[in-house]
């Protein structure tokens, strides 16, 4: 129904249908709520909207990953991987930037970071091979120092799953394997976990 209405337009320009269209194809963003973003970019002054357009394609041509964390980044190196008061032979591990930046939201973990954008889910056709895993056993494998990889999966069973196989893939090496404290919710996202959560896990955590 919704996409026949989107075709029929409603009375909206075509314009307006179209934009409609696209803000609608945004997760969580259903036909009303992209009206309302359409009627609100509307109303507001043309600098603003040229500002939003801007920053959007600055996004789209800027932004990729970090070469060595797989963060999101618009330079060669994050600015985590650059910064000199890191510790670089500290390593959390976490499923995607969303993650990241919570931990970060914390301002509780002081090392460096490395981002495998999936978890491990054969059900849904998902190996070792399809997320950052082979690149993490890179950066802990000898002559690198690294002495702690913290496992920050989520807390579900794909999040274990992959928390897992990386503490018996990094187990040849000696290094030190960790998993966050139970203080995070089980079946949980550590996106939306609050900076006293995390806090409380990252001083918890337990070697796997």
């Amino acid at each position: 129904m919704a996409a026949e209405n989107l075709k029929r337009g409603d009375g909206l320009p075509p314009a307006m249908t179209r934009l409609v269209k696209e803000l609608s194809r945004l997760p969580g963003i259903g036909e009303k709520t992209a009206s309302r973003l359409a009627f609100n970019l509307l109303n507001r002054p043309r600098d603003q909207v040229i500002a939003l357009a801007e920053s959007l394609l600055e996004m789209k041509e800027r932004v990729g990953l970090c070469d060595q964390c797989y963060g999101l980044s618009d330079n060669p190196r994050c600015q985590i991987c650059d910064d000199p008061a890191r510790e670089r032979d500290v390593i959390c591990v976490v499923e995607g930037p969303a993650d990241l930046m919570a931990i970060e939201r914390a301002r509780s973990f002081s090392g460096v970071y490395h981002v495998l954008h999936g978890a491990i889910a054969p059900l849904d056709g998902i190996g070792p091979d399809d997320v950052k895993l082979k690149e993490l056993i890179a950066r802990v494998n000898p002559p690198t120092a690294v002495r702690e990889v913290i496992i920050a999966t989520n807390a579900t069973v794909e999040g274990e799953a992959t928390a897992l196989y990386i503490a018996k893939a990094l187990r040849p090496w000696g290094v030190k394997t960790t998993r966050l404290a139970r203080g995070l919710p089980a079946g949980g996202d550590l996106e939306y976990s609050d900076s006293a959560t995390l806090t409380s896990a990252l001083a918890g955590r337990r070697e796997l």
